[in-house]
């Protein structure tokens, strides 16, 4: 008997490819793998009354962790893409992984997926599972299936599906990110209702001022509460989400070339991201935070193309890791006007010396303020020399085209 693993969240998509693996593909058998990586409680009730009602063998799989744990690196990389923080991009790489380890124990031969050929998720979940000896089957992409023709298909085969449209927005939820995109919001110049957005209020006058503590980049406590991966994430979701903060409306370029508009919100992401940049620019080095721009921006970009188990990613995360061990201290982040920033930094690892940048003091050790002197006529000597040099040969040449200063007299 063949058997095929699908990623099945009960919507439209893998629903009706439960049929169709069945009758184009030919298998005798399909079972259904859903992946929590923190989606709201009515979506996995969703996925197990669908399975149910198509009689579908169906698998839940705790991944919350493993993935928070991901997200809490993506901090230490400082880790977003064109402006906003990475959310689905790290979860596929968690998801397809969990799917794959089913498939693998229930013998399957194929592993499917209901991706569009437009989206980036068909990608990250493929570049997991090409590493298998399992088919790789994505019937909507491969049947060139559209949403219209999805929903005739589901209602001739009685499908248990309301509608198939699931509201107005295409949404994606995990710990990390909340993701909204489709129907009036592919027009860039349509502003967004104010009914999308779930995880964020809109700013009030309100403030409130939070201290996060971090050990080696991985945030640790809040306000002096320790907690795990999970239970912080969903705190600073909460909390910060009550003040505005995490709202991102961008055009976003998607890996296939594509451009399109998207709305994320990212309350905890927004915070732990700017605590964390904050406390590095209190510790590192002026050499070492400019280097650790190139190293973030590329670690990103992998973690956007789901490939962050890709070898150069390893090579990054050793310099990252040797940075952080001084990123080990308290940041004091203010919410207000939707904004979460950074108020106040210590750590006992800081590059910082406040007696030596004040200005109300002469001498320090060995140092005054006279010796800047010596360094002021250095600084810029170069310049002065090549912008000295060019104005020499321009006059030259003024001189010449002018034909020059004859020595010779009239007589």
């Amino acid at each position: 008997m063949t058997r095929v693993a699908l990623a099945f969240s009960g919507g439209l998509d893998t629903t009706v490819c439960v049929p169709l693996l069945e009758e184009e593909y030919g298998y005798d058998d399909v079972i259904g793998v859903t992946v929590d990586v923190g989606q709201p409680a009515e979506e996995f009730d969703e996925a197990e009354e669908t399975a149910e009602a198509l009689g579908l063998e169906h698998y839940v799989v705790d991944a919350r962790d493993e993935f928070a744990q991901l997200c809490l690196e993506s901090v230490r990389a400082n880790a977003t893409y064109q402006g906003y923080p990475l959310g689905t991009a790290l979860a596929r790489p968690v998801i397809a992984e969990a799917i794959l380890e089913v498939a693998e124990e229930h013998d399957c031969t194929g592993i499917a997926h209901g991706c569009t050929g437009k989206g980036n998720d068909q990608l990250r979940f493929e570049a997991i599972w090409r590493d298998s000896d399992l088919e790789v089957i994505a019937p909507v992409r491969e049947l060139g299936l559209t949403r219209e023709w999805e929903q005739e298909y589901a209602a001739e085969k009685n499908l248990p599906v309301e509608g198939g449209s699931g509201g107005d927005w295409s949404i994606d939820t995990n710990l990390w990110s909340r993701s909204i995109e489709g129907d009036e919001l592919e027009d860039p110049n349509y502003v967004p209702p104010k009914e999308i957005y779930e995880w964020t209020q809109d700013p009030t006058g309100e403030t409130e001022t939070i201290e996060i503590e971090f050990e080696e980049g991985y945030p640790v406590a809040v306000d002096g509460e320790e907690m795990d991966p999970v239970s912080l994430i969903e705190h600073l979701n909460d909390l910060a989400g009550s003040y505005g903060v995490g709202r991102t409306d961008s055009m976003e370029d998607r890996m296939l070339g594509l451009k399109v508009r998207e709305n994320y919100e990212h309350p905890a992401a927004t915070t732990l991201l700017n605590a964390h940049e904050a406390l590095e620019g209190l510790v590192l080095t002026q050499e070492e935070r400019e280097f650790k721009q190139l190293i973030d921006g590329k670690w990103s970009k992998k973690g956007y193309e789901g490939l962050i188990d890709a070898p150069l990613v390893s090579a990054l995360e050793g310099f990252i890791a040797e940075t952080q061990k001084r990123v080990t201290g308290t940041v004091k982040i203010r919410f207000e006007g939707g904004q979460a920033r950074a108020v106040g930094r210590d750590s006992e690892f800081a590059a910082y010396s406040a007696a030596h940048a004040s200005f109300d003091t002469e001498t320090v050790g060995k140092i005054t303020q006279e010796d800047a002197t010596g360094v002021a006529k250095y600084h810029g000597f170069q310049r002065r020399l090549a912008n000295s040099a060019v104005k020499a040969a321009e006059e030259k040449l003024e001189v010449a085209a002018d034909g020059g200063e004859s020595d010779e007299t009239d007589e």
